[in-house]
């Protein structure tokens, strides 16, 4: 009969640190497997040496879940051929290859178990991995093997042939076809029978401990029924198949211990350590009362040194074994259809890592007769994802199904539940005069199968009450529903957990519509499941939290629901100083979700209620819950604009010194379409950089022109300095006037003369230029806040940058001008300014407020004309004493400035002081 063949690891092409290939000789649910060397060049290869030279009949490949290789083939040898040189691999017979999926309809989170059956003989097998899927977790481009199981038979085992054909001389007596369909997947004693203690699945996800005492116990169970002690070999069945559950539940116990080992967390370490030894212990009492556990079968496989699992049914491995006289047969018929052990329950709180989640998914269902039809299978692959593997079966999803659930998670498990204590008896009072005491005592019950199994038959109990039942025992019935249901909410089990939302959906969107029940009954559901829903998705388990969450989010857009506006007011409390990190990130990722599914609008959600609970999360301690708060204002602002600044402090720089605050700003500047501070430094930077290079080429220029000047006045000078008569004076100066009409400068020109509006004076000397520029010159302004001299053309700018005042104010994104940050947000608001054109399309006037054309002239006529800014007082002042100028003292204005004003002379500075922006003025002028 084929059983496990053990194997120890000869040599591989290379590992990664702590991934050895040896690890593929030991099978447990904390074993990590082989993993090859980080960039390993592709094909990699693995030998392993069976204890025997054997016919091997079943080759088993747990993969890993994302470091997958595309393709495994395998070599088989008699013998280990010499440093493996190249000119002797043809002792290597090949035997075929197997492809593996890449994984990416599950994510990359479930392990695909690979069956292969195969029927070859030698003692030497070689695996020669091929390159790997490409996905976003495997980096490194590496491929791993987690496990590995060879089951075949001796190749020498002489009564073999006996044994076949005895067996078929007995099915041809009793009238058995190996063939019939009928039989397939019973015991029979065949030849070809693989048990299910031999499967890979088993192994992985069972306690060491607990495996080796479920193979004894098989042992003993076989030489019951050879000796026909039917009524023990029964009570040993009885005890295997709850002995299967003790061991998967160990065995998720110690991959727990394992991850919080991992994380530092010894308090927890130490915790599971504990919870497995009061378990472990219960269970080995209740066994020695049943007479079946003694001194050998405590031998922990701990305790003994590390080696290839050896088939003690192999004729080279058979060890003694007690015998059945030994062990006294007890109790009665009755007695031995009871349940051996019963499930205890834990007052430990189970806490599954989010990285070793996935075991719990792959845990196998216990199945005593499992389907081995090798011959309708291929031969070379058979693709089994390994999630919730039956033996031999098809594959069955962790997620209930709407259908059917499945009966094969409570194997082992019989009778009825324990009843009801005093206190349960007193809290579901109303509930079981509705529901009745069994299926109550069932919610109640301390196995979770029986807890499970009481949802499932409420659901189906609800689903079945007619149309025509009174109103008043649907109310009760769904009353009492509910209260099952919250205490459901609260289990630890995950398949319980799922059942109580399965019951709660039913009850929402079918029992209440289809019975025309109330609102009233829906918002009952609702208020008494949100609570208790929202606190699980701040539960330690991520799978848990995820599962709590999405159902919330999907229960919110129930119809029923979503028009009475309950979950929405239930995301915007608070949160608490000392809520968990978990139910912080998950409330304001729910709020998150709902707020683009239902929007602000007759949904729950408001303006207000959103903002402030967004603000005051923004001093949560933990950043994701911060980070989410800031996404939430943005999308807000996209939506309803400027109401949502009332909320927030004003934008000035002392708010912009907090990281959040600068963030939520500049985030608003994008969404309008507005450049950020860092934008707006950058483009003053490069137009201070593109003036100044325009100053230099401008200066240059001039210089350039002043000297061409000087040569001139040289030579007019030269010929003119024979004259000394006072016709010839006469004469010079009558060449010299048609020389200034025609503009051309002599040194002197700079004398007596405004370089901002042109008027030429008398009096203009440089006192008379600081009074002029402080008081009359038409181009220029006193700025309110710091007093100092500005030119018109440049208020704005000096106001945002210079002023001694420049922090209270802010820029208009419309209209391009400076106002009161305090007075900013109700300009924006009320849109009444007149929007500004681009700089190179028009001027701005910050005096009028109006648009003209562009260009340095332009100012001129739009500030000294009659017809240009009525807002220029000084121009007001100027036409109000026009009339009483004497003639010979008319302040002439010129029209434009003199070319070549800038070379050559000094720039006058007042009295009370230009401001930077007036200087760069008078530099490009």
């Amino acid at each position: 009969m084929p059983h496990k063949i053990g194997f120890v690891v000869v040599s591989s092409s290379g590992h990664e640190d702590g991934f050895s290939a040896r690890e593929l000789m030991i099978h447990a649910p904390t074993v990590s497997g082989w993993r090859s060397p980080r960039f390993c060049q592709f094909p990699q290869e693995i030998v392993l040496q069976m204890v025997e030279r054997c016919r091997i009949r079943k080759l088993q490949l747990l993969a890993h879940q994302y470091m997958i290789s595309s393709k495994i083939e395998f070599y088989i040898s008699e013998s280990l051929p010499e440093y493996f040189a190249p000119y002797q691999a043809e002792r290597f017979r090949r035997l075929g290859y197997v492809s593996l999926c890449d994984n990416e309809k599950t994510g990359c989170k479930a392990r695909e178990l690979k069956s292969v059956y195969v029927d070859a003989v030698g003692q030497f097998l070689k695996l020669i991995f091929h390159q790997n899927h490409a996905n976003k977790y495997n980096i490194y481009n590496q491929v791993a093997l987690v496990a590995i199981n060879i089951i075949g038979d001796p190749a020498d085992f002489s009564d073999e042939s006996n044994t076949a054909s005895r067996e078929k001389l007995i099915d041809h007596y009793l009238g058995h076809n190996s063939e019939d369909p009928a039989l397939e997947g019973t015991y029979a004693r065949r030849s070809d029978y693989i048990s299910p203690l031999d499967d890979l699945a088993f192994d992985m996800y069972q306690d060491p401990e607990v495996a080796q005492i479920i193979r004894k116990l098989d042992e003993r169970k076989q030489e019951a029924v050879q000796k026909e002690r039917y009524d023990y070999a029964k009570k040993l069945k009885q005890a295997i198949a709850d002995l299967q559950k003790v061991g998967e539940r160990l065995g998720r116990y110690e991959v727990e211990k394992r991850c919080a080992v991992e994380k530092e967390d010894y308090d927890l370490a130490k915790e599971k350590k504990q919870q497995m030894e009061q378990y472990r212990a219960e269970v080995y009492e209740q066994l020695e009362l049943h007479s079946l556990l003694d001194a050998e079968l405590m031998r922990r496989p701990l305790d003994l040194p590390l080696r290839p699992l050896a088939r003690s049914g192999s004729p080279r491995h058979q060890k003694p074994m007690p015998s059945l006289s030994q062990l006294e047969e007890r109790g009665t018929e009755n007695q031995f259809a009871e349940p051996v052990l019963q499930e205890k329950p834990s007052s430990y709180s189970l806490t599954i890592s989010p990285q070793y989640s996935a075991v719990d998914q792959l845990l196998p269902a216990t199945d005593p007769h499992p389907k081995t039809n090798a011959e309708s299978l291929p031969y070379d692959e058979r693709p089994l994802p390994a999630i919730r593997k039956h033996h031999g079966e098809a594959v069955v999803e962790p997620e209930m199904s709407d259908a059917d659930i499945s009966d094969a998670r409570r194997g082992g498990l019989s009778g009825e539940p324990e009843p009801l204590t005093e206190k349960a008896l007193r809290e579901a009072s109303s509930a079981i005069d509705v529901l009745g005491e069994t299926l109550v005592a069932g919610a109640y019950s301390k196995t979770w199968s029986y807890r499970e199994d009481a949802l499932l038959a409420l659901y189906k109990k609800l689903m079945e009450m007619p149309v025509g039942t009174p109103k008043e025992d649907l109310k009760n019935t769904l009353r009492a529903s509910i209260f099952l249901i919250r205490r459901a909410i609260k289990d630890i089990v995950t398949s319980v957990f799922q059942a109580s939302l399965k019951l709660l959906k039913m009850i929402i969107t079918q029992y209440i519509p289809k019975h025309k029940l109330s609102k009233l009954e829906t918002a009952h559901c609702v208020e008494r499941t949100i609570p208790i829903l929202l606190t699980r998705t701040g539960d330690s388990s991520a799978r848990l939290r995820v599962t709590a969450a999405n159902f919330i989010q999907e229960m919110a857009l129930f119809k029923e629901v979503k028009s009475l506006q309950i979950i929405p007011s239930y995301l915007v409390q608070p949160l608490k100083a000392n809520s968990s990190v978990h139910l912080a990130m998950s409330q304001m990722g729910l709020l998150a979700r709902l707020l683009k599914d239902l929007g602000t609008g007759s949904s729950g959600f408001t303006i207000d209620n959103v903002m402030k609970f967004s603000v005051s999360s923004l001093e949560h301690r933990v950043y994701e819950v911060r980070e989410t708060a800031v996404r939430i204002i943005l999308d807000m602002y996209r939506q309803h604009q400027a109401s949502i600044l009332e909320y927030l402090p004003p934008d000035d720089s002392n708010t912009r010194k907090n990281i959040l605050y600068k963030t939520i700003f500049e985030g608003f500047a994008k969404i309008d379409g507005r450049p950020t501070d860092a934008e707006m430094r950058a483009r003053r930077k490069a137009a201070t950089e593109e003036a100044e290079k325009q100053k230099k080429e401008e200066i240059k220029a001039l210089q350039g022109q002043l000297a061409a000047l000087k040569e001139i006045q040289a030579e007019v000078q030269e010929k003119e300095s024979d004259a000394v008569k006072p016709k010839n004076q006469d004469i010079q100066g009558g060449k010299a006037a048609p020389a200034e009409a025609l503009g051309i400068p002599d040194e002197h020109y700079l004398d007596n003369l405004c370089i901002f509006c042109g008027e030429r004076s008398e009096s203009f000397t440089e006192e008379g230029l600081d009074l002029h520029y402080w008081k009359h010159c038409l181009m220029l302004t006193r700025c309110d806040h710091c007093k100092q001299v500005v030119e018109i053309s440049s208020l704005t700018e000096h106001l945002l940058t210079e002023c001694d005042k420049k922090d209270g104010f802010g820029k208009c994104y419309r209209c391009s001008e400076a106002v009161f940050k305090e007075e900013l947000p109700r300009h924006i608001k009320n849109k009444e300014c007149n929007p500004a054109k681009p700089e190179k399309l028009a001027n701005r006037c910050p005096l009028c407020h109006e648009n003209f054309s562009p260009g340095e002239e332009a100012w001129k006529a739009h500030l000294m004309s009659l017809a240009g800014c009525t807002m220029n007082l000084r121009k007001t002042h100027i036409l109000q004493k026009a009339p009483a100028l004497q003639p010979g003292k008319s302040s002439a204005v010129a029209a434009s400035g003199p070319s070549g004003s800038k070379a050559g002379s000094k720039i006058p500075t007042p009295k009370g002081g230009l401001s930077k922006s007036s200087s760069r003025t008078h530099a490009r002028r």
